[in-house]
């Protein structure tokens, strides 16, 4: 009857630990994008500094700008969404905490606490990463004259 409240402690953590799986595939979706925003930058930078024709120039300039606004959008949501699965942590720690001392009574005002930081914090990664989309899906285009014939009327 011992294990009875450590049993109970895992119980009640197995829902954030779902939680802080989810928020992991989440980084990792968003740290693949940044890699391959950042190797485009690298490239980019790479042909400007090699030297260009007048037009090619600019337009690569105009893209390593907006290659940038992605790279910081990117860089708040991992930031932002890595703080939140730091908070599911401090929030399973606090659940084991709480159900073996059950002598602690702000326990579970701190678990509640940290969960609705936890949430607002992925929320506002989950807003960085959708600017991220909106400035990528904005910034594509194909360009017409590399279309030639082929162009859609």
């Amino acid at each position: 009857m011992e294990n009875l409240p450590i049993a109970e402690a895992i119980r009640l953590a197995v829902a954030p630990i779902f939680l802080l799986a989810g928020i992991g595939a989440l980084l990792n979706v968003m740290t693949a994008r940044l890699g391959r925003v950042v190797d485009r930058a690298r490239l980019l930078e790479g042909m400007i500094e090699a030297g260009e024709e007048a037009d090619l120039l600019m337009r690569h300039q105009v893209e390593l700008a907006v290659l940038g606004s992605r790279i910081r959008a990117a860089n708040r949501a991992i930031y932002t969404t890595s703080i939140s699965a730091l908070f599911v942590c401090f929030v399973v720690a606090l659940l084991f905490v709480e159900e073996l001392t059950s002598s602690i009574p702000v326990a579970a005002e701190a678990i509640a606490a940290l969960f609705i930081l936890t949430m607002a914090f992925l929320t506002l990664g989950l807003a960085f990463f959708l600017r991220e989309i909106a400035v990528a899906s904005r910034s594509l285009q194909v360009r017409s004259e590399l279309l030639g014939e082929q162009r859609l009327r």
